[in-house]
């Protein structure tokens, strides 16, 4: 699934060059796209916004496109010709000769189209976006110490912080030295403060890393360039310790961590014995 950062790599691609366009005309192959060719036909393209990993179009006329690209999506402005490919779902032809496509090998994908104020009024149930100024320190402190959530389902949960994914919160907590099965609230000032800050770390790398690695038409794959320390690295050694990485499930989700440098407090140990 395309995570925070491959999500800003296309997001900026589409500000870039979709804005001041004029949507045409919409043909939906096959896609859950309620009723976008209805509302979207006619209007002016006037930005492109990321708020966690959803996609937001905004349209003239108080109208916002909101798009989920899911596990294989993929959004992108086709130069004029022939903009079907073989994964298109959607197609919007856009003024000037190009057209915006979604494709999806899966068609899981979502795009809807519905009044600005209504899509808004959802995405500010989300919790802060971690690369703007709304995620501070004293925040994610006080979220943390009233959470007995295990810290890695802690970082994913999209109250706390929008648009943590699996991959990067693995990698987050591998950075800031924290076993992912430890109670937030067991976690001192020092440790959560070195977390946040690896947060912000982590995913300033991976946008820079998926903006260079997306200069084309290929479906995005998480992490393509991020050097990943623990994420889909079971039975490797760590780079740090040389400990071997280990995998255990998590809200249905497989967890990476090296035992060695993120271990767990000996009275913690014998808990789980």
């Amino acid at each position: 699934m395309p995570e925070l950062p491959e999500v800003e790599a296309v997001v900026r691609h589409l500000h870039r060059d979709a804005s001041g366009k004029v949507i045409l005309g919409v043909k939906i192959y096959r896609c859950a796209a309620p009723p976008v060719a209805r509302l979207a036909a006619g209007k002016r393209i006037e930005a492109v916004e990321r708020r966690a990993k959803h996609i937001l179009i905004r349209l003239s006329e108080g109208v916002t496109l909101h798009a989920h690209l899911r596990m294989s999506g993929n959004l992108r402005v086709v130069p004029g010709g022939r903009p079907r490919t073989e994964y298109a779902r959607l197609i919007m032809r856009l003024s000037g000769g190009s057209a915006l496509v979604l494709e999806d090998p899966r068609a899981l994908a979502r795009m809807e189209a519905r009044p600005t104020a209504e899509i808004d009024a959802e995405m500010a149930r989300l919790g802060p976006e971690p690369l703007s100024a709304a995620f501070n320190l004293e925040r994610f402190l006080a979220d943390a110490r009233a959470s007995r959530q295990p810290a890695k389902l802690f970082l994913m949960d999209q109250r706390r912080v929008a648009g943590l994914g699996n991959i990067y919160a693995a990698e987050a907590l591998f950075r800031a030295r924290v076993h992912p099965e430890l109670p937030m609230n067991s976690l001192r000032r020092p440790k959560l403060a070195a977390l946040h800050r690896a947060i912000v770390e982590v995913l300033g790398l991976a946008v820079q890393s998926a903006i260079e690695a997306y200069t084309g038409p290929d479906l995005l794959t998480e992490a393509e360039e991020f050097p990943v320390a623990v994420y889909g690295r079971e039975g490797e050694l760590c780079t740090a310790c040389r400990r071997k990485i280990r995998r255990i499930p998590q809200g249905g989700r497989s967890t990476y961590f090296c035992p060695g440098c993120q271990p767990l407090p000996a009275g913690r140990r014998q808990q789980q014995r």
